[in-house]
């Protein structure tokens, strides 16, 4: 254990989430809070979490995707069409300290578990409920995935201005972005609660949170009344920002500050260029960066990715080789972190995952429980809700709570 780090101290050791979310946004805040310490009850269907499924997998039910969404997390699988099981989550909530979803208000309405009765039930629960669309606006009941929110946001539009044709980036980030902000949203409500602020309700919607985070460089000169310019900031829209094409392969090579650029006009043999009134400072390089990113262009194919390398890193140029994403785990600085690491999974034997990137002085990242097949602490968990054992198993002999089997045949 590194200096000043506790044994078996969390920052979240003892908060107790209920989580009913599933796919993608609401299982990455849950494991962001998890990975922190916090106790993470997932609460699913009887049909379990849709990315359970996904291919590749070894048993059913325990798909990659939903290994690497689901770590330190405990599973109760329950029928919440039925009274008995919405029973049984109502002592649940009682016992916890969040109540996270990502249904639509209807839909959680409906079921019974809206912030007014969630709250009736344990007054100082912090409710986060995470929507498509913010719940004043006439999409509030649309329906939303990340395909739909990067249309809508304006990412896909930005893409058509450098690209001609709008598209999606390869990447859930709407998801993923709204999971984070769902995190650092019920992080921040714990702490105003912990300072006698009491329990809240919290909204967070893909559609704004997106339009928030996509805009805070491309509003540019439409932040003031009257406009002084368009939408979009001219280095990230130009259409020659790329990996430059090196001898042998390619790379981010990005001069950026003023030194940067007079080093490398050195090294690129046009060392007149550095005394151009037009490059002389980043204000004026940005209106003729299309010009620079063809110098970049024509200079990269001279010399081997390694050379770029080398040179840039000698006078701190910003400069990175592509690096494949099949091979991610064999660069030389994620091995030296060990930002990759295997374990040995109950059911589904050695398994891969990446460690949480966060580091805390005062406690280390633990992979303190594998990824639950569906159901496997239904028992335990309505055990600690307060349901007696035979009751329990009333419940599971009558279909409105799942636990796996004992073995998992391959």
């Amino acid at each position: 254990m590194a200096d000043g780090k506790q044994a078996g101290a969390r920052p979240l050791d003892g908060v107790r989430i209920i989580d009913l979310t599933a796919v993608i946004l609401g299982p990455f805040a849950a494991r962001i809070l998890a990975d922190f310490g916090a106790e993470v009850i997932k609460v699913e269907t009887l049909e379990g979490d849709s990315t359970r499924n996904y291919k590749p997998l070894r048993h059913e039910g325990m798909s990659g995707m939903f290994m690497t969404l689901n770590r330190n997390k405990r599973s109760l699988a329950i029928d919440l069409r039925s009274e008995d099981g919405r029973a049984a989550l109502r002592a649940l909530i009682a016992t916890g300290d969040v109540f996270m979803h990502n249904m639509r208000p209807a839909a959680i309405a409906r079921l019974g578990f809206d912030y007014e009765a969630v709250r009736a039930l344990k007054p100082e629960i912090v409710y986060c409920g995470a929507y498509g669309f913010g719940a004043e606006g006439p999409y509030s009941d649309k329906a939303a995935y990340d395909d739909l929110i990067q249309a809508g946001s304006g990412i896909s539009s930005l893409v058509a201005k450098v690209k001609g044709a709008p598209d999606y980036l390869p990447t859930v980030i709407c998801d993923k972005l709204a999971g984070q902000a769902m995190a650092y949203s019920i992080l921040a409500a714990l702490f105003q609660r912990a300072n006698g602020g009491g329990g809240q309700s919290i909204e967070v919607p893909m559609f704004e949170t997106s339009i928030d985070f996509f805009t805070i460089e491309h509003l540019s000169g439409t932040v003031f009344v009257p406009p002084m310019g368009q939408m979009g900031f001219k280095r990230i829209m130009s259409p020659d920002r790329r990996p430059f094409r090196t001898a042998d392969g390619y790379a981010c090579i990005l001069p950026y500050s003023d030194r940067n650029w007079r080093d490398f006009f050195i090294f690129a043999g046009r060392p007149e260029l550095a005394d151009e009134p037009r490059y002389r400072k980043l204000s004026q390089r940005v209106d003729h960066i299309a010009e620079l990113y063809g110098l970049i262009a024509q200079t990269a194919v001279r010399h081997t990715t390694a050379e770029w390398v080398a040179f840039c890193d000698s006078v701190s140029i910003p400069c990175m080789p592509v690096l494949d994403i099949d091979a991610l785990d064999e660069d030389e600085h994620v091995r030296a972190v060990e930002l990759f690491q295997e374990a040995d999974h109950p059911s589904e034997g050695r398994y891969r995952y990446v460690r949480s990137p966060i580091t805390l002085s005062g406690s280390d990242f633990e992979m303190r429980r594998h990824t639950p097949r569906q159901g496997e602490q239904s028992r335990e968990i309505l055990a600690e809700a307060g349901l007696s054992a035979p009751e329990i198993e009333r419940l599971i002999e009558a279909g409105v709570v799942l636990t796996p089997d004992v073995e998992v045949k391959a």
